[in-house]
C-alpha cells in the first residue's frame, strides 16, 4: 500500500485537485483560476496534504520552469499574424509603450507604496508587467466578449511574459554586480545579445519543424513526441546561455509554427491544449501550496497600499496611455485596462529572485515573496470575479452564444433557419456554394460563403456564437468530417449531422440528427409534401410521455429541446436530451392537423 506521503500519492492528489477545480469552474461557471488557488491552499497551507518544498526538493524549481516553457509554447501556438488586423496597433503599442510606462509605475508603486528599496522595486516592476497566459487563457474561455478584446489580451499576455521576465533579469544583474557601481552599458548589451539569440534560436527551430514534418521526415506518431522534446530542449538551451530567455526562445517557436502550415497542425495543437490543461492546473495547485504561514506573516500592512495602487492606478495609466492615439473604443480600453491577473510566471520569477538576492544578503529581499503571492491572489480574485460583470456592464459581453450554425445551403435548412429566427435564436447557413446560399440571403437569413473547416476563416467566423451545429450537405462524407473536427472546439454534445441518403452506412460516425436519423433527402421530400415545423411546450398537465405518444401517432420528428435558461439540445439517434416542464420542443411535422400537438397542446404557441 502507498504511504499518504508517497510522493507518487501527491503527484496523483495534484492532478486530481488540479482538474477537479477546472471541472467544478467548468460546472459552476466560477473562475478556473481562483478555484485552483484556492484548492491549492487548502490542500497546502490549511490542510497539509501538499508541501511542494518537503515533496519535490531540488525538482520543483526545474518542473514548474518547463512547465511554464510548455504552456508558453502552446501559447505562442495560438498567435496568428491574422488576428493582428485588428489588434496589431493596440499590441505594438502595449509592447512598445505599455510596457515602459508599466515598468516606470510599478517600480515607483512598488517604492513608495509597498516601501521596498529603489533596485527591488524597479525588479518588482519588471516583473509586474507580465499578466500571463496561465491565468488569461482559462479567464478569456469563459467571456464570450468582442474578438478584438480577446485578441488583444491573448498577445499581450503572452508577448509580456518574457519582456518582463528579462526586466528582472537585467535588474538582477545590476543589483549583485554592485548597483551604482555596475557597468550599465554591458548588461544591456548582454540581455539585448541573449534575447536576440533567443529569438533566433526559437524562429530557426519552429521553420525547421515545419519543413520536416510535411516532407514524412517524423512518422505521424511521433510528431507530438519530438515537438514536445524539442521544445524542452531549446527551452533548457537558452536558459544555458542567460535565464529567463529560453521563454523568450519558446514563445518565438510557437507564433512561427502558428502561422506555416503542417499536415498535423490541428493534431498537434489539441495535443498542446491537452497538455497544456495538465501543467496550468498541477503547476498552479503546486505554486499556490508553496505558500506558507511563514510568507504570509511577512506580509505587511503596507502592501495592501501597494496592491491598491497596481489595480486602480498603474495598470489604468499604463493601457490609456499605451493606447491613447488608436482607434481602440474607450470601452474597450476600459475592460482592458481593468483585466490584469497575475500567474505563475509572476510568482515563479518572484520567487526565484528573491532566494538569490537572499543569498547576496539584499535587504528586503524576503519581502518580494508574500508581495508576489499577495499580487496574484488579489489580482485573480478580483479580475476573475469582476471580468464577466464589468464586460456586461461596458456592453462588451455577447451572452452565452444561443445560436444555430447550420451547415449546407438547401430547402429543408433555409425552412428551419426561418423557423429558428422566429424562435429569437440566432442562426447561420454556411456553404461554399454562392448559388445555394442566394435563396437564404432573399429570405433575409445570416450567411457564411466558404468552407467551414478552411483554417483561413477562423478569425471570421466566431464559433462561440454558436451553441449547435448541424451539418446538413447532401455529402454525407463531408458532414461526418465536419462533426469529427469541430467537435473538440464546439463540444461533442453541440455537433450533429444529417444522413445524406438512407443508403449511407455511416450511423456510428457521431451523432445522427433526430432518434429515427431521417436523411436530408427525406426531409427535402416531406417539406415538398407539406410538412412544417412547430414548437410544443411541455408542462405539468401536458407532459412528455403524452407529446411522445402523439409524435409517435403522427410519425413527426423531435428535434430539439429548448430550455428556460435559454440552452438548446438536439435530439440524435445515439442521444435523447432530458425533457422538464417549462421546456419547449422544436418538430418538424406532417400537415394533418392530428399530427400538430402544438397546437393541440397549446394553441397560441403553435407555428
Amino acid at each position: 500500500m502507498f504511504a499518504i506521503d508517497s510522493l507518487l500519492v501527491k503527484i496523483a492528489l495534484i492532478g486530481v485537485i488540479g482538474i477537479g477545480a477546472q471541472w467544478i469552474a467548468w460546472r459552476t461557471g466560477k473562475p478556473a483560476i481562483a478555484l485552483m488557488l484556492v484548492a491549492g491552499i487548502i490542500a497546502g497551507p490549511v490542510l497539509g496534504l501538499i508541501d511542494p518544498e518537503r515533496d519535490f526538493g531540488a525538482l520543483r524549481e526545474p518542473i514548474i520552469k518547463l512547465a511554464v516553457a510548455v504552456i508558453l509554447f502552446e501559447g505562442g501556438l495560438s498567435l496568428k499574424f491574422r488576428e493582428l488586423r485588428h489588434a496589431g496597433v493596440a499590441v505594438f503599442m502595449l509592447v512598445f509603450i505599455g510596457v515602459p510606462v508599466g515598468w516606470v509605475l510599478g517600480t515607483a508603486a512598488a517604492y513608495y507604496g509597498a516601501g521596498l528599496p529603489f533596485e527591488l522595486a524597479a525588479l518588482f516592476g519588471g516583473v509586474m508587467v507580465v499578466t500571463g497566459p496561465t491565468v488569461i487563457m482559462p479567464l478569456l474561455r469563459t467571456l464570450n466578449i468582442t474578438p478584438r478584446v480577446k485578441h488583444i489580451l491573448k498577445w499581450e499576455a503572452i508577448v509580456n511574459d518574457p519582456i518582463g521576465a528579462l526586466l528582472a533579469v537585467g535588474i538582477y544583474a545590476y543589483i549583485i554586480h554592485g548597483g551604482a557601481q555596475a557597468n550599465t552599458g554591458s548588461i544591456v548589451i548582454d540581455v539585448v545579445a541573449a534575447s536576440m539569440l533567443a529569438v533566433l534560436v526559437g524562429g530557426a527551430t519552429g521553420f525547421a519543424l515545419t519543413w520536416a514534418f510535411p516532407r514524412g521526415w517524423v512518422p505521424e506518431y511521433l510528431k507530438a513526441p519530438v515537438l514536445l522534446a524539442t521544445v524542452i530542449a531549446v527551452f533548457v538551451l537558452s536558459d544555458v546561455i542567460m535565464h529567463e530567455t529560453g521563454l523568450i526562445t519558446v514563445t518565438v517557436m510557437g507564433v512561427v509554427m502558428a502561422n506555416r502550415e503542417t499536415d498535423s497542425s490541428r493534431t498537434l495543437m489539441r495535443f498542446k491544449e491537452d497538455l497544456t490543461v495538465l501543467l496550468v492546473s498541477g503547476v498552479f495547485i503546486i505554486l499556490s501550496a508553496t505558500l506558507d504561514w511563514e510568507v504570509v506573516q511577512n506580509f505587511q500592512f503596507r502592501f495592501f497600499f501597494f496592491l491598491l495602487l497596481l489595480l486602480f492606478v498603474v495598470r489604468p495609466l499604463t493601457i490609456m496611455t499605451a493606447l491613447l492615439f488608436t482607434r481602440i473604443p474607450f470601452r474597450e480600453r476600459l475592460f482592458i485596462a481593468w483585466i490584469a491577473p497575475r500567474g505563475i510566471v509572476a510568482v515563479a520569477v518572484t520567487g526565484l529572485f528573491a532566494l538569490r538576492l537572499s543569498d547576496y544578503d539584499v535587504p528586503g529581499a524576503e519581502a518580494l515573496v508574500p508581495l508576489g503571492f499577495g499580487v496574484v491572489i488579489a489580482t485573480i480574485f478580483a479580475h476573475g470575479f469582476t471580468a464577466a460583470r464589468f464586460a456586461r456592464w461596458l456592453g462588451l459581453d455577447r451572452g452565452k452564444g444561443n445560436g444555430v450554425l447550420l451547415v449546407g445551403a438547401n430547402s429543408w435548412t433555409i425552412a428551419f433557419a426561418e423557423f429558428v429566427k422566429e424562435q429569437g435564436s440566432d442562426v447561420l447557413i454556411a456553404d461554399e456554394s454562392k448559388f445555394a446560399l442566394r435563396r437564404a440571403r432573399r429570405a433575409d437569413l445570416p450567411v457564411y460563403q466558404g468552407d467551414i473547416l478552411d483554417e483561413a476563416h477562423d478569425d471570421e467566423l466566431d464559433m462561440g456564437q454558436y451553441q449547435q451545429l448541424i451539418a446538413a450537405t447532401d455529402n454525407d462524407s463531408y458532414n461526418a468530417l465536419v462533426c469529427s473536427e469541430l467537435a473538440p472546439e464546439i463540444g461533442h454534445a453541440r455537433v450533429s449531422r444529417m444522413l445524406a441518403t438512407a443508403q449511407t452506412g455511416t450511423k456510428r460516425r457521431g451523432r445522427v440528427l433526430t432518434l429515427s436519423g431521417t436523411p436530408i433527402e427525406e426531409q427535402l421530400d416531406r417539406l415538398q409534401a407539406g410538412w412544417s415545423f412547430g414548437r410544443t411546450r411541455i408542462t405539468e398537465k401536458f407532459t412528455y410521455a403524452e407529446f411522445v405518444a402523439r409524435m409517435k401517432a403522427s410519425g413527426g420528428d423531435s428535434l430539439a429541446v429548448a430550455r428556460a435558461n435559454g440552452e438548446l439540445a438536439v435530439f440524435s439517434m445515439q442521444h435523447r436530451p432530458p425533457v422538464e416542464p417549462g421546456d419547449t420542443i422544436w418538430t418538424f411535422v406532417p400537415p394533418d392537423p392530428v399530427a400538430r400537438p402544438a397546437k393541440a397542446a397549446e394553441p397560441a404557441e403553435g407555428v
